[in-house]
C-alpha cells in the first residue's frame, strides 16, 4: 500500500496519530521496530501503544482537573487511545486506569485492521529524505535515529531518568492488615491500603536511604530525573518526611481500625481488569530487584508480597522542542519532518498521545492543502502545544505534564482554587467549541 504519511514509532502518540490521518482518509505507514527484532530496555512485547511504567491516565475529572480536561478534549476530537481507556478501564477512584494488557490489544487491532494503515514491523535508523513523516519513538528511540535527530538539529538531545513501579500479585497481600478505600472516600474503595506508624515509616525511610541501587553508566550520571517520576529512594533521600507529604501521606485515609489516618501509608492501585496485579502508587525505583523485595516486603500487609514485575529505571531522552519545532510541531531544519509523544518533551500517557493527536491534524490539513489554527492556548490541547513549541524556555526546557498554569491566567477578581478550576475548564470548553467551529473541524 502507497502512503501519504509515514509515522515512526507504535506507541501513544504514534498510535494516535495513525489513527487520526487514516479515519481522514489518508493512507499510513506506520514504522515500529518491536516485533521486528528489535525492542527496548522497558517494553516486554510487541503490541502498540505498550503502557510500560503505570497503568493510570491520571484524574479524569473534567471540571476540577488539568488532566481530566485534556482527557476530554481529546474524547471530543475522536482519540483511538481515550476510546481503548474507556472500554478497559479498572476501578481507581477518580483517576482513569486501565487494564494495560487489554488497552494495547485494543489499540493493536484497531490500528492492524484500518483499511488506510499498513503496520510495518521495522526500525527506522534515518529521518526520511523527504515526504510526511511524524516522529513519535518516544523517549527510548534507537540510537541510530537518535544521532540522525541529533545530526539534523545540531544539537545534542536532553535526557532524563524515568523509572518503573513494582506490580503486586492481589492475593499475596494480607488485607487483615490493609484495608479498601480511596483518599477521602472519593470513587469508592478503590485503592488497597498499607498503614505505617512513625517507627515503620521511619525504618522503612532508612532502609531506602541504605539500600543498594542500580550503577549508572559514566555518561548516564549527570542525566537529570523528572520530578513528577522521581524514584521512591531518591525522595527518601530529601528528607525523612518528604515521602508522608508525596506518595505516603495518610491523609484523608480512615484506617477502620483505628479511625484514623495512619502516620504514612503505601497505597497500590488496580493494574488489570480481573483485579489480581496491583501497582504500588508512586514506587517507582532504581532499587536493585534483591534489594526491593527485602525493603517493599517490611511495608505492613505486604510482608509476603509476591511481585508481577519489579521497579526498573530505564534513559529517557527528548528534544529541545521550543527551539527545533514551529507552531505545527514541524522541524524547523526539515520541515516535511514532525515529532509527536514523550520525544517532544511532553510527559506523560495521555500528553503523549495527546500530541500525537495534534501532528496528525495538522499533516492532514496539509495533505489537503489547508493550514489548521492551533487550538487556542485557554483549551488543554492548546495549552501543551504552546508549551512545547514555544512557552517554554528552550534552555531550561524539561518534560511537563498538562496543567493550569500553561493557560493563560484567568481574568477578572480573584476566587478561591476550587471555583478558578471550573473557570478555567469552562473556559476552555468554550474555547474548543469556537475552535471546531471556525476551522470547520470535524472530530473523527
Amino acid at each position: 500500500m502507497s502512503h501519504q504519511v509515514h509515522i515512526i514509532g507504535g506507541g501513544l502518540a504514534g498510535s494516535e496519530a495513525a489513527w487520526q490521518l487514516a479515519e481522514a482518509g489518508l493512507k499510513v505507514r506506520l514504522s515500529e521496530m518491536r516485533g521486528g527484532g528489535d525492542s527496548t530496555p522497558a517494553h516486554d512485547s510487541d503490541r502498540l501503544a505498550e503502557m510500560v511504567c503505570s497503568n493510570s491516565f491520571r484524574s479524569d475529572d473534567a471540571e476540577n482537573n488539568a488532566v481530566g480536561l485534556l482527557h476530554q478534549e481529546m474524547r471530543v476530537l475522536g482519540s483511538l487511545v481515550m476510546a481503548a481507556a474507556d472500554k478497559h478501564r479498572v476501578p481507581a477512584g477518580s483517576a482513569l486506569a486501565v487494564d494495560r494488557e487489554r488497552f494495547a490489544e485494543e489499540v493493536t487491532r484497531q490500528i492492524a485492521t484500518h483499511l488506510n494503515i499498513e503496520v510495518v514491523r521495522e526500525r527506522v535508523d534515518a529521518l526520511p529524505a523527504s515526504g510526511s513523516t511524524i516522529v513519535a519513538t518516544g523517549p527510548l528511540t534507537a540510537p541510530g535515529l537518535a544521532d540522525a535527530i541529533a545530526n539534523v538539529t545540531g544539537s545534542d538531545a536532553l535526557a532524563f531518568f524515568d523509572a518503573i513501579a513494582p506490580i503486586v500479585h492481589r492475593d499475596s497481600i494480607d488485607m487483615d492488615v490493609c484495608w479498601m478505600a480511596a483518599r477521602w472516600d472519593k470513587g469508592g474503595k478503590d485503592y488497597i491500603n498499607c498503614p505505617m506508624n512513625r517507627e515503620q515509616y521511619e525504618a522503612f525511610v532508612a532502609a531506602l536511604n541504605e539500600g543498594e541501587k542500580t550503577e549508572f553508566k559514566e555518561w548516564e550520571k549527570d542525566t537529570p530525573y523528572f520530578e513528577g517520576c522521581m524514584p521512591i529512594e531518591v525522595m527518601a533521600s530529601r528528607g525523612v518526611e518528604t515521602l508522608r507529604y508525596g506518595p505516603m501521606k495518610g491523609v484523608g485515609l480512615d484506617d477502620p481500625r483505628t479511625g484514623r489516618w495512619p502516620y504514612a501509608c503505601v497505597q497500590l492501585r488496580q493494574d488489570n481488569a480481573l483485579g489480581t496485579l496491583w501497582n504500588m502508587v508512586g514506587f517507582q525505583t532504581k532499587l536493585k530487584h534483591g534489594e526491593q523485595v527485602r525493603i517493599f516486603r517490611t511495608i505492613p500487609g505486604l510482608e509476603n508480597a509476591e511481585f508481577a514485575r519489579l521497579g526498573g529505571i530505564h534513559r529517557n531522552s527528548f528534544i529541545r522542542s521550543p527551539e527545533l519545532l514551529d507552531g505545527e510541531l514541524r522541524l524547523r531544519a526539515l520541515p516535511h519532518v514532525r515529532f509527536a509523544g514523550q520525544i517532544t518533551g511532553c510527559e506523560g500517557y495521555v500528553e503523549s498521545a495527546a500530541i500525537g493527536l495534534l501532528a496528525a491534524r495538522f499533516a492532514a490539513a496539509e495533505a489537503r492543502g489547508e493550514t489548521l489554527p492551533p487550538p487556542p492556548a485557554e483549551t488543554a490541547l492548546g495549552a501543551l502545544l504552546g508549551h512545547i513549541t514555544g512557552g517554554a524556555e528552550a534552555d531550561t526546557y524539561q518534560p511537563m505534564n498538562i496543567n493550569f498554569g500553561l493557560m493563560p491566567p484567568l481574568e477578572g477578581p480573584k476566587t478561591k482554587k476550587v471555583d478558578r478550576k471550573k473557570l478555567y475548564t469552562n473556559r476552555a470548553r468554550e474555547a474548543l467549541a469556537g475552535w471546531l467551529e471556525r476551522s470547520e473541524v470535524v472530530p473523527a
